[in-house]
């Protein structure tokens, strides 16, 4: 078939049209691979970040040492407590709640799908071990007072009671000699030092087991609150929700069509008509 000069330059020009589609084609193909990647990491950030409990299990080792939070250089950082009331649990009672937590606050709990009976039934059974445990072991979960804390307690007893004295004896209008009155302190207590440092071992172990419903229910209710997570697989359904939503959103950004690849990408059947 033989062509007009017109004809080709026609065909010529739907080429370069067709050429140019194509390329534009191709670059919104690119486009889209793109988006989807970056989809798909999105989804497995944001599915990490929401199953991500470390930062929950970093917070209870460190508020079952004691530890106290300051701020330093503008951030707030862990530290170590200075005051002896502070460190209730021994380091074996630390990682022993901490080993049974492990087992409650993770992922397979998170992904979980429990009933509201279910549970409760598991709280129970769970307050009422972690209970019978630490009463069974508090001599090994709780921090034992060693000689120095007593003698440090001991000390301290003997000055409260020496300010005491040499204030009640000014206001009586006497000369009160603060070494004096400690002296007969000591004096009058040396042939039962031994026993008052029993006492007062005693004493310091009862206000440490006076924290143990505290830190009970605070370790229940970071238990708890991973079932409730779990409740009825609405850790499940929320993460589903968002990854829709995110692909829904994601997919409407370019609006794309794909072009059809039929018999008219052939500028000679044009003229077959």
């Amino acid at each position: 078939m033989n062509l007009t000069t017109d004809e080709l330059a026609f065909i010529q020009q739907q080429e370069a049209l067709i050429k140019e589609q194509q390329a534009k084609q191709q670059l919104n193909e690119i486009a889209i691979a793109n988006q989807q990647a970056m989809l798909e990491e999105r989804e497995k950030n944001v599915a990490s970040e929401q199953l991500d409990i470390s930062d929950v299990i970093h917070k209870i080792y460190h508020l079952l040492k004691g530890d106290i939070l300051i701020v330093e250089d503008g951030e707030l950082v862990w530290k170590e407590p200075e005051s002896y009331d502070m460190k209730v649990l021994s380091d074996y009672g630390i990682q022993l709640i901490m080993n049974t937590i492990c087992f409650y606050i993770n992922k397979n709990t998170l992904l979980s799908n429990y009933e509201e009976k279910v549970i409760l039934q598991k709280m129970e059974d769970f307050a009422k071990t972690l209970n019978a445990t630490m009463l069974m072991e508090y001599e090994k979960i709780f921090v034992q007072p060693t000689l120095e804390d007593c003698k440090e307690e001991l000390l301290s007893r003997i000055k409260k009671k020496t300010e005491l004295r040499a204030f009640t004896l000014e206001l009586l209008g006497k000369t009160a000699d603060k070494k004096e009155i400690e002296e007969k302190f000591i004096k009058e207590m040396e042939n039962r030092l031994e026993t008052e440092l029993e006492k007062i071992k005693q004493t310091l172990m009862k206000n440490k087991l006076k924290r143990f419903m505290l830190i009970l229910r605070e370790v229940q209710d970071a238990v708890h609150s991973t079932y409730l997570r779990a409740w009825k697989g609405q850790e499940r359904r929320t993460l589903r929700e968002h990854i829709h939503i995110s692909e829904t959103l994601g997919g409407n950004k370019y609006n794309v069509v794909p072009q059809k690849r039929g018999s008219m990408l052939n500028p000679m059947n044009w003229f077959r008509k």
